[in-house]
């Protein structure tokens, strides 16, 4: 797959400057505001915090979450919650993911995958459709992750594919290889059926 690259042995520093690269193009072509998504969890932080002391224009920047547990933003299992309390300290805004939220079309949608393949909160049981008429769903995983056993909020690959670019970032050689067997159509599971419709290029670092 020509639009896929796989980026290995990247570090933080290497794959925040990429995304802040991305993001002062993607400001400098346009006049209005740039929105990205982000995922949860604990790889993305120490990229955030290096990412926010980029010089962007961080207020005409949006950030999303790609999907969050439905818990308050103060609670210790929101990514809103720790989302929102580094990136609104560079000026950007962040957003609360609900189901009434008018989703736009993303500059960049970065995404996490975890080991059963899922997306955002897209888990192999919701049956995510890349022709999914809802943008915002909430959904339950089974079985509940037991370090966060709550229900979800999430965007759908529809939304997840209405952006220029795709990201991931993909720690363990377990992982890498699901990653590249989805790539080549070997699996249905949520991260291959995102990759195969997929029609943007596709950065993996690994």
């Amino acid at each position: 797959m020509d639009r896929i690259t796989i980026v290995e042995d990247a570090d933080n520093a290497a794959i925040s400057s990429w995304i802040a690269s991305h993001l002062a193009a993607a400001l400098e072509t346009s006049e209005g505001p740039v929105a990205i998504s982000v995922p949860g969890g604990s790889t993305p932080f120490p990229i955030f915090e290096l990412l926010i002391a980029a010089p962007l224009d961080w207020a005409r920047v949006a950030v999303w979450p790609g999907d969050d547990r439905i818990v308050p933003e103060d609670h210790p299992a929101s990514n809103t919650g720790k989302i929102r309390a580094l990136f609104e300290t560079a000026g950007a805004e962040v957003v609360s993911l609900s189901i009434m939220e008018q989703v736009p079309h993303f500059s960049l949608a970065w995404l996490g995958m975890g080991a059963d393949g899922h997306i955002a909160s897209l888990f192999p049981n919701t049956d995510p459709q890349v022709d999914d008429p809802q943008r915002v769903r909430q959904l339950t995983p089974d079985p509940l992750p037991p370090e966060a056993p709550f229900d979800r909020v999430s965007l759908t690959i529809p939304a997840l594919l209405d952006s220029d670019a795709l990201m991931f970032v993909i720690r363990g050689s377990e992982k890498l290889a699901l990653f590249e067997a989805a790539m080549r159509g070997q699996n249905d599971l949520p991260i291959a059926r995102l990759l195969g419709a997929a029609r943007q290029a596709v950065t993996c670092f690994a």
